[in-house]
């Protein structure tokens, strides 16, 4: 006699953004390219900062870097399932791809939350204890800081798997969406889900809530702070400022959206999803870049290095 939580879904079926096959393939060559955008701009960050010494020396751009790899991530985990989906009618997922979808979403997720936190305590640092900014925010704690965010993402992340996994599924194995996530999965399950709904919000709903008032609270002092100094050092500190609350808006507002709210869903969940795994991972290197003098003059530099590397071996 089976166990009465065994799963009898061996599969889910995902409906993806729409059943038009014309609208599919045009979604298919849009969302191509917003993933090679994706991959080239936070690939050429990555590979900018772990070359240029000066950069990787600099607590801000050490933590770009990695931000810029856990969106690089990021959008590997949802988008190659959704390409291939546009280009099918089928679009089917095992239940444990489905789980590792999960996983690695959360993982990936949470802790970039955390690494935009921690990103915000180190302009709060920069900004307001300036003399002081090199002492505390030093190589040894960078590394703690980092490794603390990726451990937190893995806590989170398995807390997730962990709220699905016990759960009977037995049909409908649909979910209305291109990938798979907690708030639609819990929704398939043979069992009342309040409690489990009441734990994800717990877990994913309060955690971006959190760490959102968190970094808010963060700016508004730093913000403040900035109005007394209006040098022109103080003008690029607000430069820098104004596009991490860019990514901090485009980032939490979709994730507060989805996971604060359990028991119902919305149409508009779609787009908020498209905004949290393509949207945000392809804007990033383009706000970090575009407002970045350093970033800029980095990229230059290693661009200029490689053309003089291709002229030597051709020679």
């Amino acid at each position: 006699m089976k166990k009465e939580n065994d799963s009898k879904v061996t599969e889910f079926v995902l409906l993806g953004l729409s059943s038009s096959w014309e609208l599919q393939l045009f979604l298919f060559l849009i969302f191509l390219l917003f993933y090679i955008a994706v991959v080239l701009g936070n690939l050429s960050i990555v590979i900018t900062v772990r070359a240029d010494a000066s950069l990787l020396q600099s607590p801000m751009y050490y933590f770009l870097g990695h931000l810029s790899f856990v969106d690089l991530c990021l959008s590997c985990v949802t988008v190659p399932k959704m390409l291939g989906d546009f280009l099918q009618q089928g679009k089917t997922i095992s239940f444990s791809g489905c789980l590792a979808q999960i996983y690695f979403l959360h993982f990936l997720g949470a802790s970039e939350m955390f690494l935009l936190t921690v990103m915000a305590y180190d302009r709060y640092v920069a900004i307001c204890n300036p003399l002081h900014y090199l002492t505390v925010m030093n190589r040894q704690l960078c590394l703690q800081l980092v490794f603390a965010c990726w451990c937190g993402g893995f806590i989170h992340s398995i807390t997730q798997v962990i709220l699905v996994i016990q759960l009977p599924f037995c049909g409908p194995n649909e979910l209305d969406n291109f990938y798979c996530d907690v708030p639609q999965v819990i929704k398939l399950a043979c069992m009342d889900t309040y409690v489990v709904e009441v734990l994800m919000v717990a877990n994913s709903g309060l955690l971006s809530l959190v760490c959102f008032l968190v970094l808010i609270f963060s700016y508004a002092i730093i913000l403040t702070t900035l109005r007394t100094r209006l040098h022109q050092a103080q003008s690029k500190a607000l430069s820098t400022c104004a596009s991490h609350l860019m990514v901090v808006s485009l980032i939490f507002v979709p994730c507060v959206f989805i996971y604060l709210r359990p028991f119902c869903s919305f149409s508009v969940d779609k787009i908020f999803s498209v905004f949290y795994t393509v949207i945000t991972p392809m804007l990033n290197p383009l706000i970090y870049t575009l407002r970045n003098a350093d970033m800029k003059t980095a990229m230059k530099k290693q661009r200029k290095k490689h053309v003089e590397f291709c002229c030597f071996i051709k020679e």
